[in-house]
């Protein structure tokens, strides 16, 4: 037999139609032979006073009186330094605890406990390293700050 394309459609459709109809009558007749159990309901909890409280979570952290850290990088020739690594870490530690890089425009800002005194190195391969004391005791909730870096060498 010689079937054309459009017969193959035809056949396939019909195929199809035939094939999800018998599984829905057979859908339909696992649902009837199957009965759903009922849901009991749950009852209401009662606190005891003799039940010891439940440690309640930490509070969660609010950015509400936080210092902002911002600024802008350049290179030496005065144009936006995009992917320069900012570490931050309070005054007098040796670990850094905060961290960004700058974005394509050479921008950076960064959140940190108000109430210290921080340390900022810039740091980018091929430049020399900068770093800022940034007093966040009092005053403001932020400080902008601009640096242009210079490359290894004193190269301009």
């Amino acid at each position: 037999m010689i079937c054309r394309p459009q017969s193959k459609v035809l056949l396939t459709a019909t195929l199809a139609v035939f094939l999800a109809a018998d599984f829905a009558a057979g859908f339909a007749t696992f649902a009837q032979q199957q009965p759903v159990p009922p849901v009991p309901p749950v009852p209401p909890q009662q606190e005891s006073s003799t039940a010891k409280s439940k440690p309640q979570s930490k509070e969660r952290y609010s950015h509400a009186n936080d210092f902002l850290i911002r600024g802008t990088v350049f290179n030496d020739q005065a144009l936006a330094f995009p992917g320069v690594q900012l570490r931050v870490k309070r005054a007098g530690e040796k670990k850094f605890h905060w961290q960004t890089v700058t974005n394509s425009r050479g921008d950076f800002a960064l959140r940190v406990p108000q109430g210290s005194t921080y340390e900022l190195l810039v740091r980018v391969k091929g430049f020399a390293d900068q770093s800022r004391s940034i007093d966040a005791k009092n005053g403001g909730a932020d400080a902008g700050y601009v640096f242009r870096l210079q490359p290894l060498g004193g190269k301009s």
